[in-house]
């Protein structure tokens, strides 16, 4: 059965960084403690949003010291160990280990770009060295690869996985990824990582979800979350059209693409909600500025957060 540890609104948490693009412990702190007072259910350090893959191993472990630290329990903490080749994976899994978090999450390898048979020993290293839940991080779009449902339901059968972060955009994919799970008696925790089709996800049977957009605003995911164990689908589907038209915040910036206009939109808002002291971003991504920080303000607005 799936892991009630790993259920809920789990948030991928952003890393503010200071003007001089060290790690703002102080925002940092009050980002988090903004979440967990929503009623978030864990925290998930070290994905896409947190910067991971623009982070030393120095930078990963104080900002997973930082997060455990603020977390103090109150909800579990994975760790992201993304990283190009299974050794290092394991360096990052042993690290968070002693950091102490309660699960580790992984993509499959890359840059070094192998078949569904060094994917599937990728997990089963990282499993066999490190004692801690394992979850896989399905993001093809900077992987290369998708992780197949045939493949990701043996290591969950076989207890190599315990969860699915799928951040695919393969929604089918997604739904016949939950019903073969459900067939299967639920082995492995699922979890959407996407913003605007929770409401689907819940009504197929997913775990959970991990959402960048609750940095901004974590209350309506909590309520969603909610009403979806209340059965009040009504309910879900408002407050999803509400986060849909918030998740236009990545959307209005002109001139930026990908990481910069996702996660720096969701910097931008979160500095304009007096959340994070800089908008700062990671070398060598620009921040936003003038008038996409405007157009973000617009859409804030248009929400009612401002």
């Amino acid at each position: 059965m799936s892991d009630p540890r790993f259920r809920g609104v789990i948030p991928p948490t952003v890393t503010p960084l200071t003007e001089e693009r060290e790690l703002d412990k102080e925002s940092f702190a009050r980002s988090l403690n903004r979440m967990l007072d929503a009623g978030v259910h864990g925290l998930f350090v070290l994905g896409s949003t947190s910067e991971v893959v623009f982070s030393t191993d120095a930078r990963r472990r104080e900002i997973l010291e930082t997060a455990v630290e603020v977390a103090n329990g109150r909800v579990p903490v994975l760790a992201g160990i993304i990283d190009m080749q299974t050794e290092r994976m394991i360096e990052h899994a042993r690290d968070a280990q002693a950091i102490g978090v309660d699960g580790i999450v992984a993509t499959a390898p890359f840059y070094a770009l192998g078949g569904e048979a060094e994917i599937e020993a990728n997990f089963r290293y990282i499993r066999d060295a490190v004692d801690l839940p394992l979850f896989a991080y399905d993001i093809p779009v900077c992987v290369h690869k998708k992780l197949s449902i045939d493949l990701l339901m043996r290591l969950g059968r076989e207890g190599v996985l315990t969860g699915v972060k799928d951040s695919s955009g393969d929604d089918v994919n997604f739904r016949f990824l939950l019903e073969e799970n459900k067939a299967a008696g639920n082995p492995l925790n699922i979890l959407t990582g996407h913003e605007v089709v929770v409401d689907g996800a819940y009504m197929g049977g997913a775990d959970g979800s991990v959402p960048g957009l609750a940095n901004v605003a974590p209350r309506p995911y909590v309520e969603q979350w909610d009403a979806a164990q209340a059965g009040d689908w009504k309910r879900v589907a408002e407050l999803q059209d509400e986060l849909a038209h918030l998740m236009r915040i990545v959307m209005v910036p002109k001139g930026v693409q990908g990481f910069a206009a996702g996660v720096g939109a969701f910097k931008a808002a979160m500095k304009e909600l007096g959340v994070i002291a800089s908008n700062q971003m990671p070398r060598p991504v620009k921040a936003l500025e003038g008038e996409n920080v405007e157009a973000i303000r617009g859409v804030l607005a248009s929400c009612g957060l401002l």
